[in-house]
């Protein structure tokens, strides 16, 4: 067997060749992977490669380097995906969104960013986006487990724009608005528990000083009636015609301050007042109302009887001056944990969707304090309404339990 044997030069040669060639090919395989990095992340447009037949140059589908770099400085994520919710693509501001690197973001799968919840929300919506695009609100998993607020913008993407991509989706942070709605509904508790206040001292003075002296100048209106002469027929007349005067003003001064803050509220309860307000109703406008109001165990916290109260005092007044209506329904009903409130009228109805985020001035105003009365509280308000068909006001608000606040 013959071996073959190297001087030690030559040795230290193939040693030197072999370190070399290492270090060229680990170089390379650095330039390989920005090269792959930067693609991934659409920092590059094209590719130029080296051929037999000269440098060919390789557009890469749906690069746009414009529109990337308009996408990557929004102060919101933006995503596309595939069918099976695979990210195709992510700006930078997704990533931090998430709190995870974009090289772990794209490629991965969104549904790990939402809840189980959430995704059986989302999914019709991204299987049926519609053209003009559909929102949802959703809570965000970040990679730390922290969680955030979000809105999601969801649009199908035309075929032609990629083959494989088929939602494009913007991404929103809905913190700073969520704080920012937390603190306006707060100020406007604030500007409703001032109103409130002001309207109990208002009742106060109407009822404590005014109506007492209306009701002691018509005592005196009487006497002076009672001391004219018999044969004085007008000077007697027109004594009793202010007599009557002075017992409607007094009467309607009673009425305004029972309107303002009845105190049969505080000293009955929400029945009590209920039934006062209908008999009332009925009486000044003619219309029937029917009220159906099942005994309640216990009274209800005080703020959830003013907010049903108040709720029932704005859908009176609409009905009054809108709807002309033939007959009215009232029914309250406490359900476990619950306290159940409509309110119906066969008048001429409106259009709901117009009026409820209060976007004209018929009436709008009076649904947006209703429903901002209603959700202080932790209740829900849905107002039905349909032109010539009537409308239906059903709120309901959660009772605590007893021994809580």
């Amino acid at each position: 067997m013959k071996t073959l044997k190297r001087s030690k030069p030559e040795m230290l040669k193939s040693q030197r060749f072999s370190v070399s060639a290492f270090q060229h090919l680990t170089t390379r395989l650095a330039e390989a992977e920005e090269a792959l990095r930067a693609i991934r992340t659409g920092e590059v447009d094209a590719v130029v490669v080296a051929g037999n037949a000269g440098p060919q140059v390789f557009t890469l589908q749906g690069a746009n380097h414009a529109y990337r770099v308009l996408i990557e400085s929004m102060n919101e994520g933006a995503l596309t995906l595939t069918a099976d919710k695979t990210i195709l693509y992510a700006n930078q501001c997704f990533a931090r969104m998430v709190k995870c690197p974009l090289e772990q973001v794209i490629g991965g799968s969104f549904r790990r960013f939402i809840s189980a919840e959430d995704r059986a929300r989302l999914r019709p919506l991204m299987k049926r986006p519609g053209k003009s695009g559909s929102k949802i609100r959703v809570t965000l998993k970040s990679g730390d487990g922290s969680q955030m607020p979000a809105q999601i913008s969801i649009r199908p993407l035309a075929k032609q724009v990629s083959q494989r991509a088929t939602i494009g989706m913007v991404v929103t942070d809905m913190a700073e608005a969520r704080r920012t709605e937390e603190l306006l509904r707060a100020l406007t508790h604030r500007v409703v528990e001032a109103q409130e206040a002001e309207r109990g001292r208002v009742a106060l003075e109407l009822h404590d000083n005014i109506t007492q002296l209306l009701c002691a100048v018509l005592v005196r209106s009487q006497t002076l009636a009672n001391s004219l002469p018999a044969n004085d027929g007008p000077a007697r007349g027109e004594a009793l015609k202010l007599r009557e005067m002075l017992g409607q003003t007094a009467n309607e001064v009673e009425r305004i301050s029972r309107y303002l803050r009845p105190s049969v509220l505080d000293e009955l309860g929400l029945a009590a007042v209920l039934r006062d307000t209908g008999l009332e109703f009925a009486e000044r406008t003619g219309v029937p109302l029917k009220l159906d109001c099942a005994p309640l165990a216990a009274r209800l916290p005080a703020g959830i009887e003013l907010t049903l109260y108040r709720i029932l005092q704005e859908a009176l007044k609409n009905i009054e001056e809108h709807a002309r209506a033939r007959h009215v329904t009232v029914s309250l009903r406490r359900q476990a944990a619950f306290v159940h409130l409509v309110i119906h009228d066969d008048g001429a109805g409106f259009d709901a969707a117009r009026h409820a985020a209060g976007r004209n001035g018929n009436g709008g105003l009076g649904l947006l304090s209703m429903r901002e009365r209603v959700a202080y509280v932790g209740g829900a308000l849905t107002v039905k309404s349909l032109r010539r068909a009537g409308t239906e006001v059903d709120v309901r608000i959660p009772v605590p339990a007893a021994g809580t606040k």
